[in-house]
């Protein structure tokens, strides 16, 4: 029973990034960096409106959601083609 309260609550994280990197990437952030350590990964985003910058950073605990947000980013380089 503890193990799948564990496994869940990994999971509940996971969503949890997912939706904060969707959020940013709905409103038209990029990925501009991407700085990992043993603590995480640490994602900045970028979005350019007129002249005006506008930086986030996400701060990525989860395998699952550093899987995502690597395939965001193969995606934006390819758009970038």
């Amino acid at each position: 029973m503890e193990r799948e309260v564990i496994i869940l609550s990994e999971y509940q994280e996971f969503l949890q990034e997912r939706d904060r990197i969707d959020f940013l990437v709905e409103r038209g952030f990029k990925i501009k960096n991407i700085t990992e350590n043993l603590s995480g990964a640490f994602v900045e985003f970028e979005k350019t409106l007129d002249s005006e910058i506008e930086n986030e950073t996400l701060h990525i605990l989860t395998a699952d959601a550093r899987k995502y947000f690597s395939v965001i980013l193969i995606n934006q380089q390819k758009e970038g083609k």
